[in-house]
């Protein structure tokens, strides 16, 4: 068949759930392989739609193969991700392996990944090495980070109740964050401004409330959305704006020395500071008791500020911040996992609908100026509030 390659032995690819941005097809991310490399021949082969690309490929491919010593049959699938990226990994003579970005312009624009790989490495983070680049067709050779995911080391560790190894893993993780909001250049990044809080927030009602709920809101069932969403924005304008990776996750971390390995930072920003950390403690994948969360939070907020990040001394009002912060982001996902089923035909993301209402019913129902967002979450949820007079 046309554009197929029998020749390369396939490794198991996985759609990961990066990318969860509103500016791009959503979310997020390079997890490259989450499972060790499989060679059965039962697993898909690299095929490509377009064969003047598959050409452009081979023409680069080959000579990054003569300046690395690639030994270009070796190229299998990595893994797919929510947006049009695809990642190959290639051996190299000597044992060691890279990894291919395959990015189509002008679908995506791999200099931004290329800007802040630099920008995490200048502050002394583990970020793939940008060994060859050819920006305008959208290839790239990474340094690779290896296959252990973060993901899968937390949830094995929870499985198993081994609390030694979920916090030495959160704690490298917290540690760089610290280090990515003090020592990370956000010169000239997007600003996380009004405009894109709210396009993102804008998500929630138009691909899960509307297309995969079939519910319209009423006049005042509008209000108090907007009413949320002022609350929601004002609290996040008001925070200490540093570099924002925007999908610090498990699920884009590696373990590896040292660690972690950071991935899918192509979409960072200039934001609030509570972003990233909630990010991390509230997971699309994996979920945490509180005792966890606050303790966690607590170590991130010492650290940031005892480096410099001018955060609040007042640990509520940061817990505060976090949680909202949290709960924009939970709206914003809610509606990327339902444009991903509805537009972009990946079903599976909307299986962790249930986790992001959860996270969000908790924090709406916490805080009074968020109330009433509750009543419009519960319908959605499959809950019945009732409300005793006495």
């Amino acid at each position: 068949m046309a554009g197929r390659r029998p020749r390369h032995r396939p490794a198991h690819t996985q759609d990961t759930g990066s990318g969860l941005t509103a500016s791009t097809s959503a979310r997020t991310a390079p997890t490259l392989d989450q499972d060790p490399l499989n060679t059965s021949p039962a697993l898909p082969d690299i095929v490509w739609a377009d064969p003047a690309r598959e050409q452009a490929f081979d023409r680069w491919l080959a000579a990054a193969a003569v300046s690395h010593g690639l030994l270009a049959p070796s190229l299998r699938p990595a893994s797919s991700d929510a947006s049009f990226r695809r990642y190959f990994r290639v051996d190299a003579k000597g044992g060691a392996t890279y990894v291919v970005m395959d990015a189509p312009p002008p679908l995506e624009d791999v200099r931004p990944f290329v800007d802040i790989a630099s920008r995490l490495m200048r502050a002394g983070l583990n970020a793939p090495r940008i060994v060859e680049q050819d920006c305008v067709n959208g290839f790239l050779l990474l340094s690779d980070l290896g296959t252990n995911l973060y993901l899968n080391e937390l949830l094995s560790a929870q499985a198993a109740r081994d609390e030694g190894a979920i916090t030495a893993l959160m704690r490298d993780a917290i540690a760089a964050l610290v280090t990515w909001q003090r020592h990370g250049d956000a010169t000239g990044l997007p600003p996380y401004d009004d405009a894109l809080l709210r396009r993102e927030l804008a998500l929630f009602p138009q691909w899960c409330v509307h297309r995969e709920y079939g519910v319209t809101w009423s006049e005042a069932q509008q209000r108090i959305w907007a009413s949320a969403c002022d609350c929601l924005v004002a609290s996040a304008l008001a925070q200490p704006q540093v570099a924002v990776h925007r999908d610090y996750m498990p699920r884009n971390l590696m373990v590896c020395a040292p660690n972690p390995g950071i991935l899918d930072f192509q979409d960072a920003v200039c934001g609030p500071a509570s972003y990233d950390p909630a990010c991390l403690l509230r997971d699309a994948f994996i979920s945490w008791d509180e005792a966890h969360e606050l303790d966690w939070a607590v170590r991130y907020w010492e650290a940031a500020r005892k480096s410099g990040v001018p955060l609040s001394d007042d640990f509520g009002e940061f817990w505060c911040q976090l949680e909202w912060m949290g709960l924009q982001r939970h709206l914003k996902v809610l509606g990327i996992f339902c444009r991903l089923k509805h537009r972009d035909g990946k079903p599976k993301y909307s299986e962790d609908l249930p986790r992001f209402f959860n996270y969000a019913h908790k924090v709406a129902t916490r805080y009074a100026p968020l109330r009433p967002l509750a009543g419009l979450l519960e319908p959605l949820m499959g809950v019945q509030r009732s409300v005793a007079f006495y």
